[in-house]
């Protein structure tokens, strides 16, 4: 390899610590069940107890993986009376989500 290449293949490397970032947010993206729930909130804000009834998904393992999803930022909830609605947290989720959908239909 040419030093001229490999110079610019480094400089587009981001820094170590956004490497680890990077493969961090991706592997929140490695579970089927965090993706569902991702892909209910995609065009609507729902309560856990939505959520269960339109995954047909257990209210423990949704409220665990809501968890993961809020540490790290991939959703956010409102409280809404006694209920606490969740929705993506930005545009961000929703274009990862349609970009992975059009690469597997490739």
């Amino acid at each position: 390899m040419e030093d001229i290449a490999k110079k610019d293949v480094l400089e587009l490397l981001p820094d170590e610590d956004s490497l680890v970032d990077i493969a961090e947010l991706f592997k929140i993206f490695g579970d089927s069940t965090r993706i569902k729930i991702l892909f209910a909130l995609l065009n609507k804000s729902l309560s856990v107890s939505e959520m269960v009834e339109l995954l047909g998904i257990q209210q423990s393992a949704i409220s665990h993986q809501l968890r993961i999803l809020k540490e790290n930022h991939l959703v956010r909830f409102e409280r809404v009376g006694k209920l606490n609605v969740y929705s993506l947290s930005d545009d961000h989720v929703s274009s990862i989500l349609s970009m992975g959908l059009e690469h597997i239909s490739e």
